[in-house]
């Protein structure tokens, strides 16, 4: 393997970019899927496309990252930002999965909830990765981000509770929403650990 010598810091910048646009794309592809899971509006495929190009951005930024001898970030930050990101995407992937594994045939409100966390979550994140080349207005953009964040937890909690709740849902049905609204939560929590490393990067490099 070869380093270059000539930089080329605004790629890292570019590929971060894509990747934030990726994961919104993804995240609102999600949303209108358990928005019409009645009708099957859209199919698991278009979200596992995502997930595909995710995965290629991913590796074209370790691969950057593994042919360049100087770079705009701490190594270690870039390999472990990429990464973070990658996996809100695969937690989305997942979390939509589920319709399909389980033949969800209709949506529960709270798990549509959590779908607008996601995608709130997101656009801040990509607001965030979209500003990291300069540092502008990034933190304002991880603040918001982690205030969804807490809404989502409130909402995972009162939607678990829910379920158990009601003694007209079955068994089956109790287990198959809960494993759903647990792999919802699981991308909104990867989407916070994401922001959490934008912070630190922020922080040593501001």
């Amino acid at each position: 393997m070869r380093f270059s010598l000539v930089p080329r810091q605004a790629q890292f910048y570019d590929l971060f970019a894509q990747a934030g646009e990726n994961a919104l794309e993804a995240a609102r592809l999600v949303e209108r899927r358990f928005q019409t899971i009645s009708d099957g509006t859209v199919g698991q495929e278009a979200v596992t496309d995502l997930e595909h190009k995710g995965d290629d951005i991913t590796a074209e930024i370790i691969g950057l990252l593994n042919t360049q001898y100087v770079t705009p970030l701490d190594r270690e930050d870039i390999y472990a930002l990429a990464s973070a990101i990658d996996t809100v995407v695969d937690y989305l992937d997942d979390a939509s999965e589920l319709i399909d594994v389980y033949h969800i045939e209709s949506p529960m409100e709270q798990a549509v909830e959590q779908c607008r966390i996601l995608v709130g979550s997101t656009v801040h994140l990509s607001n965030a990765l979209n500003g990291l080349r300069g540092l502008r207005g990034v933190q304002k953009e991880l603040v918001a981000l982690k205030k969804l964040e807490d809404e989502g937890d409130a909402i995972a909690r009162d939607a678990i509770g829910a379920l158990f709740e009601n003694e007209k849902v079955s068994p089956r049905l109790i287990i198959q929403w809960k494993d759903i609204f647990e792999a919802l939560e699981e991308a909104i929590d990867s989407a916070e650990k994401a922001a959490h490393l934008i912070g630190n990067i922020v922080v040593k490099n501001g």
